[in-house]
């Protein structure tokens, strides 16, 4: 992690991740492996914003990631861990022995020349990947697959992982980030290890400029408005929210309510619950 010296009021507590270590990282990204991704700014098809405080920022160039790592039994070796600016994790470049490249997750600790291999009977090292039921229980994982063959959807985000607790009856039980257990088939595939950058939640933006060069525009608290534009709006001075429950901008109760849907599909594949 980088710190900064307090020669301004916001460079005081600014911190940032440090590139340098990243080894072998790539000046530019490779050209057949990135594709243009139009900005929609929180707008759905119809052009009306559905997400706030989303605009603006520096352009990006979107990476293409191989999440199904389906190369089964050809080895690869690591060319280059670069970071990605449409993500959290840095990415890795994989060139496997048939000549095929590929980006993929970098687990924490994948160095530049190593090996890596997906196959059912691949070792249990980082940046393998195997069928879950052949991990042995206990052992850290990420990209994991939910659904066999779709690719890995849970644990992608920088500093994450998932612990195998069980196998049991065709499912393999796994204790998410969020502390929830839950079951998926255990024919899916996973890779060993941990999702690099683990240092990410420690970053302080510091400064609006940066935020704003991040594509995130400004959010102004709701107690400050006017009361046509939020239901804490108005009142005289700094007075309190005038309203018994925590709502949104267009009145749905937002603290303490469950929004999960009762009658969900995966309920049953969900072993407990997160606190």
């Amino acid at each position: 992690m980088k710190k900064f010296n307090p020669t301004t009021a916001s460079r005081r507590h600014y911190t940032a991740v440090e590139y340098k270590n990243l080894l072998g990282g790539e000046k530019k990204p490779l050209k057949a492996l990135t594709k243009r991704i139009q900005k929609r700014a929180g707008r759905n098809s119809q052009g009306r914003i559905t997400v706030r405080h989303q605009g603006g920022g520096n352009k990006r160039t979107f990476r293409v990631i191989d999440f199904k790592q389906n190369k089964k039994g050809i080895p690869g070796t690591v060319e280059s861990v670069s970071y990605d600016p449409y993500r959290t994790a840095f990415i890795a470049l994989i060139v496997y022995k048939d000549g095929e490249r590929r980006y993929v997750l970098a687990p924490n600790g994948l160095k530049v020349g190593s090996g890596i291999l997906c196959s059912e009977d691949a070792a249990f090292e980082t940046g393998n990947r195997t069928v879950l039921h052949r991990i042995p229980v206990g052992t850290f994982v990420h990209n994991v697959e939910m659904f066999p063959g779709k690719g890995g959807q849970l644990a992608r985000s920088a500093g994450s992982s998932v612990q195998i607790l069980a196998h049991d009856a065709g499912y393999t039980q796994l204790k998410m980030p969020s502390g929830e257990i839950r079951k998926v088939s255990w024919d899916g595939y996973a890779s060993i290890g941990q999702v690099s950058n683990i240092e990410h939640n420690h970053v302080v933006i510091g400064k609006s400029g940066r935020a704003r060069a991040m594509g995130i525009r400004p959010t102004v608290r709701a107690s400050v408005m006017n009361p046509r534009d939020h239901k804490y709006g108005g009142g005289e001075g700094r007075t309190q929210r005038g309203t018994r429950r925590p709502k949104d901008k267009w009145g749905n109760i937002t603290g303490g309510r469950k929004t999960r849907k009762k009658k969900k599909w995966s309920n049953k594949l969900i072993v407990k619950r997160r606190k």
